[in-house]
């Protein structure tokens, strides 16, 4: 097959990539990066570098693929996020309708069944909106939990301050993915015909704040290590003193609220909370732990 791929060559991309190439797969990499062309061709696959808002660009990109997986980036631009997020997803759906590309496997969040309250995820929400529209096309929408290593960001506070939190209740329930059983289940409906237009959750544990600090603390030698509950305003003046973009730490404590309100996790609680994914959060923690050694 010939499969075009987004994300360059990030934590889910890489692994994707290497999956599909070792699958025996002619593979396109969709980079904005020029500096990354060396690498994605020392892997083995074709580098595409442009804009995902360009959409003669996806077009050119996109031609002749049996497959295309898509990605939105977390965030697009210091002001107006939700709608740029939008207007690239549209750039992509009108893309694959120009190169007559028959089968997408988009990559999307928990959460992201709601269209508000979900703070950034209210731009996958609207991507997924118009993927689904497209006519003839085999859509497969894969909603991830929050991604483990996410939770390295927090390792410099862990260190400075002992500080390990969000601005969400230690008992909510959270759902997490590992990216490696995401890669794997992006390449497997990548190499699969799809059925119309479908929604399947790729989450890997099921988790609370509470528990996870306990397993990490125990991981890194730190058993007095709590989840903190961080008020809102004292969240975002945090995100905006580490140079996070006003709108960007505004939609972060956003989505905060959203799992607080039970608006994040609603849809896949309700539709039987399904874990596809393989790698615990007590495997991730020797990662942790690793990391955590390492700063």
């Amino acid at each position: 097959m010939k499969i075009t791929t987004t994300g360059s060559l990030g934590n889910i991309a890489r692994p994707l990539v290497k999956k599909l190439i070792a699958a025996g797969h002619e593979v396109t990499v969709i980079s904005t990066k020029e500096d990354r062309k060396g690498e994605i061709e020392t892997l083995g696959a074709k580098a595409a570098i442009g804009s995902i808002r360009d959409e003669a660009f996806l077009t050119e990109a996109f031609s002749d693929a049996d497959a295309v997986y898509i990605m939105m980036p977390p965030s697009m631009g210091p002001i107006n996020m939700i709608e740029n997020i939008a207007d690239a997803g549209q750039a992509y759906a009108n893309a694959v309708k120009a190169a007559g590309v028959t089968r997408v496997v988009m990559l999307s969040s928990v959460g992201a069944d709601a269209a508000e309250g979900t703070g950034p995820v209210q731009g996958v929400h609207r991507v997924e909106r118009i993927l689904e529209k497209l006519d003839g096309v085999k859509v497969t929408i894969l909603r991830s939990g929050f991604f483990y290593i996410n939770f390295l960001r927090d390792i410099p506070l862990i260190k400075s301050k002992g500080i390990f939190g969000n601005n969400y209740n230690g008992h909510d329930q959270l759902t997490l993915t590992h990216p490696e059983d995401l890669s794997t289940a992006i390449a497997e409906e990548l190499q699969s015909v799809g059925n119309g237009v479908e929604v399947k959750y790729v989450v890997s544990d099921i988790s609370t704040g509470d528990e996870i600090a306990a397993i990490f603390g125990q991981a890194i030698g730190k058993p007095e290590l709590v989840w903190t509950v961080i008020p809102d305003e004292q969240l975002k003046q945090g995100m905006l003193g580490g140079g996070l973009p006003s709108e960007l730490a505004g939609l972060i404590v956003e989505m905060g609220q959203g799992v607080r309100a039970g608006i994040i996790t609603r849809d896949f609680f309700t539709n039987g909370a399904r874990i596809t994914g393989h790698i615990k959060l007590e495997q991730f923690a020797e990662e942790f732990k690793a990391a955590y050694l390492r700063a």
